[in-house]
């Protein structure tokens, strides 16, 4: 009993470092969750818990901070574990849905319009490939990727926009089969040598005309996944009702 109300506690407390690094890209110390938070906890244990927590391997510390960040295996089991998926604002849907009656051209159109709304709604790159179109797909957002702050390095930048220019070893990545409905690679996991510091979270789609395909949305390692899967889990459903 003992355990699972201290791994329940150890679980809460990463859960905010990791939510709280999402949101402001600064280390988060015992002294913001005790301020913030208000947990029934001391501010001993809440630092006994982020030692134990660094000690596994979930956070890391700069050296120049005392306040932890996630590893890529903290935001893991994050994902894994913590994450709650949000619900899109009714006034998000009216105007997605709004959006799409404007561009019902043809599939192209629409395609294209997905691509941009969700890369407005999450503020990261959009793909969209569709089964059967060798090479083609619909990406928008890119210039996010250089407003990232953590991609300070030229070169990083460089390498990641070349894979979505080249496309094809992305392309091969995203359509590989999916073991759930909505796959989130982190970090080294993305099996593509020129993005690093990534995330990529991989949902199908079957459309109401009748083509299938992927949309993904890559962004940093520090995503808003909620928001991310949430956005995914609604347009995959939208895509079949009115594409």
């Amino acid at each position: 009993m003992k355990e699972a109300i201290y791994k329940q506690r150890k679980d809460t407390v990463l859960g905010i470092v990791v939510n709280a690094y999402i949101k402001t890209m600064t280390p988060v110390s015992s002294s913001y969750i005790v301020d913030e938070h208000h947990l029934d906890l001391s501010p001993a244990t809440i630092r006994n818990i982020l030692a134990e927590l660094e000690e596994d391997g979930f956070l890391t510390h700069p050296h120049t901070s005392a306040g932890r960040l996630p590893t890529q295996k903290g935001y893991r089991y994050y994902v894994d574990n913590l994450m709650n998926q949000i619900q899109l604002l009714e006034e998000e849907k009216f105007r997605i849905k709004h959006e799409y009656e404007k561009e019902m051209r043809d599939l192209e159109a629409a395609l294209e319009k997905t691509s941009q709304v969700i890369s407005e709604l999450t503020h990261y790159t959009s793909i969209i490939s569709v089964d059967g179109w060798d090479g083609k797909i619909f990406c928008r957002g890119t210039s996010y990727v250089v407003e990232y702050p953590e991609h300070k390095d030229v070169k990083k930048i460089g390498n990641i926009l070349s894979a979505l220019e080249e496309k094809q070893n992305l392309l091969q990545f995203i359509n590989r089969d999916l073991e759930k409905k909505i796959k989130i690679y982190i970090g080294h996991e993305i099996v593509c040598s020129d993005i690093e510091g990534c995330s990529l979270a991989v949902s199908r789609y079957e459309a109401h005309s009748g083509p299938t395909g992927r949309i993904a949305v890559l962004g940093p390692t520090r995503m808003d996944y909620s928001r991310v899967v949430s956005t995914l889990d609604y347009f995959s459903k939208l895509m079949h009702e009115v594409v």
